[in-house]
């Protein structure tokens, strides 16, 4: 989450202990910040779902023990917003039991944690609107999906009082390499689904307008993850934001990736949120503010427009998006 994309303030090799262990290695973040520590030659342990299940307890332990990391990142989460609305208790098991089983772990081996959170721990308060969330307002989730990440949080925190808690939003990274082309790979997320229905000339797709916030560029974060565990602990506990500099809307976002790739953004049309049925009712206003970068050192955020010109320039195809695909998305 460098500005100026010069990474040369950032060493990921660790102080004290093995190096670094890198849980939710599978997914879009994961898998950004794997791909970072193997440019750094970092000791690193990479460990996805099947490696390793946060809920349990002992085999997190077992885990932590094992491998004695200096440094553990938690990028695994449940991230389906809808389906925690029909079981918070599953949702709860991932978000915030496998976070508390992560921070006693590494605090029973002095090991630092470095955790990922999310935007929907704030509700998009009206009276926030027009100002970006400080990492110290009071968080008021909506949904199922932020009460079980604001648990997960307060969870770490309480555990490992000098764990760094990392929230991010709306992100997007490169798809995994599953024998893509040499121009690069596909893209996930939304701004993945976009670049797809841009490849279809014949389609227009209704977004919503009306919720604002940042998209976040997965190597970004990870950049951004890994400067944090490279500076004394004591410097870097608590809530950092970690998204794209700036705000937007899903609309805005969706007609600049149809912009970039020579296609006519008026193809994408705005609607309102109301005109969309989800289970999860999705916040307004979740603009994050990034003043702790400066007090720890580094620098700001980068906007979101120039991460997602680099983005588009290094995908080389159109993306391809897990699960059903709707014309009307936000």
């Amino acid at each position: 989450m460098i500005a100026s994309k010069d990474s040369s303030h950032i060493s990921a090799r660790s102080p004290a202990g093995f190096g670094w262990l890198l849980v939710g290695a599978g997914g879009t973040l994961g898998r950004a910040v794997r791909a970072l520590l193997e440019t750094t030659g970092a000791e690193t342990v990479a460990l996805g779902h099947g490696d390793l299940d946060i809920t349990d307890r002992r085999a997190v332990a077992e885990a932590v023990a094992a491998h004695r990391p200096h440094t553990v990142v938690n990028c695994a989460a449940w991230t389906d917003v809808d389906a925690a609305e029909r079981d918070e208790g599953a949702a709860a098991r991932v978000n915030a039991m496998g976070p508390r089983n992560l921070a006693r772990a590494c605090a029973d081996s002095a090991a630092r944690l470095l955790h990922v959170s999310t935007d929907y721990v704030f509700g998009g308060d009206v009276e926030h609107r027009g100002t970006p969330y400080a990492e110290d307002a009071p968080p008021k989730p909506l949904t199922a999906y932020g009460r079980t990440k604001l648990a997960g949080e307060r969870a770490v925190l309480a555990e490992l009082p000098q764990a760094t808690v990392v929230r991010t939003s709306w992100l997007y990274g490169p798809a995994a390499d599953g024998g893509a082309p040499a121009g690069g790979l596909p893209l996930t997320g939304f701004v993945g689904t976009m670049t797809r229905f841009a490849a279809e000339p014949d389609r227009t797709v209704n977004v919503v307008d009306d919720q604002h916030g940042q998209p976040s560029w997965a190597p970004d974060v990870a950049e951004a993850l890994v400067a944090l565990g490279s500076l004394p602990r004591d410097r870097t506990c608590g809530v950092f934001h970690a998204t794209g500099a700036g705000r937007t809307t899903w609309h805005e976002l969706a007609q600049e990736v149809f912009r970039l790739l020579g296609a006519d953004p008026l193809r994408v049309r705005p609607i309102g949120s109301d005109q969309l049925v989800r289970a999860a009712r999705r916040p307004a206003w979740s603009v994050l503010g990034h003043d702790r970068w400066a007090e720890a050192g580094l620098p700001a955020p980068r906007p979101w427009r120039a991460a997602l010109h680099e983005a588009i320039t290094q995908s080389g195809t159109p993306a391809q998006h897990a699960g059903a695909v709707a014309t009307e998305v936000g």
